[in-house]
């Protein structure tokens, strides 16, 4: 278990810790990430095969980053949908979206990941980012997000991960374990909630073995990326 025992499960604990950073999430993840965080997200788009006036889900959408680029790809007439359960995330959302003057053209709403409130085959795609380790069920997750992509559709994820070089693999955990919980203190007031991000990345599947729950699922072509050494990682699936 890597949650706090005084919160009853893992998704109370998410919850705490991402109400209590959302007011600085999108600086320190520019800061931690070395201003890669901007690559990862346009290539997650990239992999969608979202065309103009398309349609598209984006859930645990948190302050919106992605869902504003997914805005930007199927334009002005396409359906953008950004879903989170945590209302502070939101709030941040609707700032983002406003500055980048997106409101006529994203929905934000709020909602969990793991009953989707959208009927069967409703989006050309669906993606998550940064997220997939915090839902309380990964396999029920990727479940709901191939239910409501039409036939043909895409299931993209944009995830933290285990980079593989040794050398490489070495100072990443270094850097990770050490000196993330000092910076995220410094920089938000929350060393506990960059604590937590290290645990959660070293708990999560291996990205070969997500790529293997997205075939089970019956996700077609399922494949994944690694980017920046594996720091980061995108997976594909095709419904």
């Amino acid at each position: 278990m890597i949650y706090n025992n005084k919160y009853k499960n893992k998704e109370e604990y998410v919850h705490s810790i991402f109400s209590s950073i959302a007011h600085r999430y999108d600086l320190l993840n520019t800061v931690l990430s070395f201003n890669r965080d901007k690559y990862w997200r346009n290539y997650a788009v990239s992999k969608t095969q979202l065309k103009e006036n398309g349609s598209v889900l984006d859930i645990c959408c948190g302050t919106a980053m992605l869902t504003i680029e997914l805005a930007k790809k199927v334009g002005p007439n396409g359906r953008i949908v950004g879903l989170d359960f945590c209302e502070d995330m939101l709030v941040k959302a609707r700032e983002n979206v406003k500055s980048e003057r997106l409101e006529n053209n994203i929905e934000l709403l709020r909602g969990n990941a793991v009953d989707l409130p959208f009927k069967d085959d409703t989006f050309d795609s669906t993606t998550i980012a940064f997220a997939l380790r915090n839902v309380p069920d990964v396999e029920k997750t990727i479940r709901e997000m191939r239910r409501v992509i039409k036939p043909g559709g895409t299931v993209v994820s944009l995830e933290l991960s285990k980079p593989g070089a040794p050398f490489f693999k070495q100072a990443y955990y270094f850097y990770f374990n050490c000196l993330v919980p000092v910076l995220g203190k410094i920089g938000a007031g929350q060393g506990g909630a960059y604590r937590y991000l290290p645990g959660s990345v070293i708990a999560f599947p291996h990205q070969s073995k997500i790529r293997d729950l997205f075939e089970k699922i019956g996700l077609k072509n399922a494949v994944y990326f690694e980017l920046t050494g594996g720091i980061a990682t995108v997976h594909i699936g095709i419904k």
